[in-house]
């Protein structure tokens, strides 16, 4: 059952799949959409344009039957007024070709958004597969698609019925009119005879539109294997981002050990903990060059005595500046007091010369006991910190639910 279920088309389509589909050439399209909105537009077109559409064509013809003597037997003048009996022809059916144009070019916008793509033209030999178009032939497509021809075939046949049973008695009157008035009222009939049995097919694309946006979506569905492969793809590895951090972090190691040589002073727990700082004078406050627990720090205090920096034992301001101070940051402002007490003593050892007075070690040191993590009072601040932020949340909250109503 986890085997079916890992196979089944259960997902729905991610962007980048239905990008990559559309840069194929893969988008939803409704034919009946696009032929509804040619033939519509083209029998609007007949209507609103027939007399005078008629009247040019009808002038056209008469003057390209009338020939004169000269014309008849001299070619070149036969042809230049041939040539400007077509152009008024032409002329006379522009406005409707371009609406037509314009439309067919527009209608794609409808459904599925206007589209060129390279892939879609390319040779394609899998689509010469004599199997494949047998598995077309049979599927599920090929069904829906019988049964719209089915469909247009009695929905537009009934609708012409109507149309013409509705109008049979002014078809035969038009035998008794005139030839240019009964050639404009049968213009004008056969331009609204068409819309309303183009009309017919709107009711079709508006069945088939939605239809053709929902087979797509459903086309498109993933299984939940191909979900985790492309978010693999996408994302990455998770192993080798795992791996990628874990030389990253090693190399930011490398960097801090390569920069606890230059400290001026190693502030140790003694043996958990193990802050370097350095003090740069104009600098502002001292900065942490390194830090590190267990084998990190035992790491700083060998490096440390190897080039000879001061290694100091201060428990808590150890825990609170490798707690409250990140690698290449300045320490804390409630630290200063502290810490500028440690660096004076350093800079004491440094200026000792024997027979003077040898300074003396820091005793208790200015931190505050809501900064070490090993004092009672930490665990207090902590939680009332987050009890103000919790409550700051449900005040925001409330203000946001109050505005809404």
């Amino acid at each position: 059952m986890a085997e079916e279920s890992e196979s089944e088309k259960t997902e729905p389509a991610s962007q980048k799949r239905l990008d990559q589909a559309r840069e194929e050439g893969d988008v939803p399209r409704s034919r009946e959409v696009a032929t509804f909105t040619v033939l519509m537009t083209a029998g609007a077109g007949l209507w609103m344009t027939g007399s005078g559409l008629v009247r040019d064509l009808s002038s056209a013809m008469v003057s390209g039957l009338a020939l004169s003597k000269e014309q008849i037997f001299n070619p070149d003048v036969l042809l230049t007024r041939v040539g400007i009996d077509i152009g008024r022809v032409m002329l006379a059916c522009l406005p409707l070709g371009v609406a037509v144009m314009v439309v067919a070019l527009v209608s794609p916008l409808l459904v599925g958004g206007w589209l060129f793509s390279g892939k879609a033209v390319a040779p394609n030999l899998m689509k010469l597969n004599p199997m494949r178009g047998l598995g077309n032939m049979v599927s599920t497509n090929a069904l829906v698609e019988l049964v719209k021809a089915i469909a247009k075939t009695l929905v537009v046949g009934f609708v012409a019925y109507l149309v013409v049973m509705k109008q049979k008695d002014a078809v035969i009157g038009l035998a008794m009119e005139p030839f240019k008035l009964g050639s404009v009222h049968m213009l004008d009939m056969l331009g609204m005879s068409f819309l309303f049995i183009v009309g017919a097919l709107g009711l079709i694309a508006a069945i088939d539109a939605p239809y053709q946006m929902w087979h797509y979506a459903n086309k498109m569905k993933m299984t939940r294997q191909e979900m985790i492969q492309e978010s693999k793809e996408s994302d990455g590895n998770p192993q080798i981002k795992g791996k990628i951090r874990q030389m990253q972090r090693e190399m930011a190691k490398r960097r801090m050990m390569a920069d606890v040589p230059t400290a001026d002073v190693v502030v140790t727990n003694p043996t958990h903990y193990a802050v370097a700082l350095k003090y740069t004078d104009g600098s502002g406050a001292p900065k942490v060059v390194a830090k590190g627990t267990d084998e990190v720090a035992a790491k700083i205090r060998e490096l440390a005595r190897e080039h000879k920096v001061a290694i100091l034992e201060a428990p808590a301001l150890a825990r609170a500046l490798y707690k409250h101070s990140d690698i290449g940051d300045e320490i804390p402002q409630r630290l200063y007091a502290a810490v500028a007490e440690v660096l004076a003593y350093v800079f004491q050892l440094r200026t000792f010369k024997p027979g003077g007075r040898y300074p003396d070690r820091p005793g208790k040191l200015d931190v505050p006991d809501d900064m070490d993590p090993n004092h009672p009072a930490y665990e207090l601040a902590k939680q009332a910190k987050q009890q103000a932020l919790q409550k700051k949340t449900d005040n925001n909250a409330g203000n946001s639910n109050g505005a809404q109503q």
